[in-house]
């Protein structure tokens, strides 16, 4: 910026296993949004190296990031980002329409929650059933990396912890690698690891010694 050099991240060494769900802790401009960025081949770090695999994202044009995106990462935002002239089934099967082995529509409808609400349009579900039709469309095309950023920043309390509990259920029953951005600590509890940026740098990093179901987390 001009002459100000902000390190949205400095020396992050950072892993996500299989199968694993990564809650980031951390306040505004920690480095969170930028990491999540950077591991779903949205943003390219400046210096560094970023691997899936045995592929080195780093080094990737944009023609191989758009293709690891479309094959290998699921994006859930804070805002839904769904079309409001298709139905939930619709918004989701614009997903399994390029995908090469995606999920039924329906069923993972289902697996959210939204079984009885195919046929209905974003105008007429609720903020918590809009983002669980987001989740089903993320999660549709069998993705090896599911990304959450703030996912209930939008809901209410009540609502937030239903849409966990889908993001636990897309984990444990799908086997997805999850990272979840939040300013709620609380949440922390449903993850297999706690991951706390600051400045840029990883504070803390600890395995959660008890990993609690959305339903039991205290707002």
């Amino acid at each position: 910026m001009g002459e100000v050099e902000v390190r949205a991240l400095d020396h992050v060494d950072f892993t996500l296993r299989a199968s694993e769900l990564v809650v980031l802790l951390g306040a505004s401009g920690s480095g969170k949004s930028t990491l999540l960025n950077i591991l779903g081949g949205l943003d390219t770090p400046s210096s560094g190296q970023v691997h899936f695999g045995d592929q080195e994202l780093s080094l990737a044009g944009d023609d191989e990031l758009t293709e690891y995106r479309r094959r290998q990462v699921g994006f859930v935002f804070q805002f839904y980002n769904l079309i409001p002239s298709l139905t939930a089934r619709e918004n989701v099967e614009l997903v399994t329409d390029i995908a090469e082995d995606p999920l039924d529509a329906a069923d993972v409808l289902g697996l959210v929650g939204l079984g009885d609400r195919l046929d209905h349009f974003p105008g007429q579900l609720s903020g918590g059933e809009q983002q669980r039709v987001a989740i089903a469309r993320a999660v549709a095309k069998r993705p090896s990396l599911l990304l959450c950023d703030e996912p209930t920043g939008a809901l209410d309390s009540r609502t937030g912890v239903v849409v966990l509990e889908v993001i636990e259920r897309v984990n444990s029953e799908l086997g997805t690698a999850t990272v979840l951005i939040t300013h709620n600590a609380p949440i922390a509890q449903m993850a297999h690891r706690v991951v706390t940026l600051a400045d840029g740098r990883i504070a803390r990093e600890q395995t959660t010694a008890q990993r609690l179901p959305a339903r039991e987390l205290i707002w």
